[in-house]
């Protein structure tokens, strides 16, 4: 084997020979103690020279490095990619650039690009209602609803938490119960109760 990389024994920082590599158990040369090195093959292999990305005469080039051998072509414009500018998505190859064109363009179904945050509808209906009081009775009901509804829907590309769901639920459900007692005190008053 050659020499390209050796570990240090733990106990005595003498280097492990390769030999004991991934041999399991096994007591060090220089003080005795008892070893395992579990490394990678890469570890030790010598470099790989790949031959099918240079580049050599009377090849077609890539597109965004034209120092390299094109792997294949872009399923959306036909430019000549090489195998790192090679994204595959939806079952299609596409070059870097024809990804964030249909990215922004909306071309691709399977891309989300943002999504609706039930949790701030829900904290909305919640809050601003509270400035006009005369239309909560209608709003707490709907804001209870959307928490119910949406609680285990994806919140959102950054992962966040229920918070805003929960506090929305707790101001819906003092709402409710100001117009509780609102109702209870003027069916009092009238003679209702």
């Amino acid at each position: 084997m050659t020499n390209l990389a050796q570990l240090p024994c733990s106990a005595c920082s003498e280097m492990i020979p390769e030999e004991s590599y991934n041999a399991g158990l096994v007591p060090c040369r220089h003080c005795g103690r008892v070893i395992q090195a579990e490394v990678f093959p890469a570890l030790v292999r010598p470099p790989e020279v790949r031959s099918g990305e240079a580049l050599l005469e009377k090849e077609a080039s890539c597109y965004f490095h034209d120092h390299k051998k094109a792997a294949l072509s872009c399923g959306a414009c036909g430019r000549f990619i090489c195998s790192l500018c090679d994204i595959e998505f939806d079952g299609k190859h596409l070059c870097p650039t024809c990804l964030s064109t249909g990215q922004k363009k909306h071309k691709f179904k399977n891309m989300e690009n943002r999504r609706v945050l039930y949790d701030n509808i829900a904290l909305s209906l919640a809050v601003l209602p509270t400035i006009f009081w005369f239309v909560t009775f209608l709003t707490a009901p709907a804001v209870l609803y959307f928490v119910i509804r949406y609680w285990n829907s994806p919140s959102s590309i950054i992962p966040r938490t229920k918070v805003r769901f929960v506090f929305a639920a707790c101001l819906a459900l003092l709402q409710l119960l100001g117009w509780s007692l609102l109702g209870y005190g003027v069916g009092k008053k009238m003679g209702w109760f």
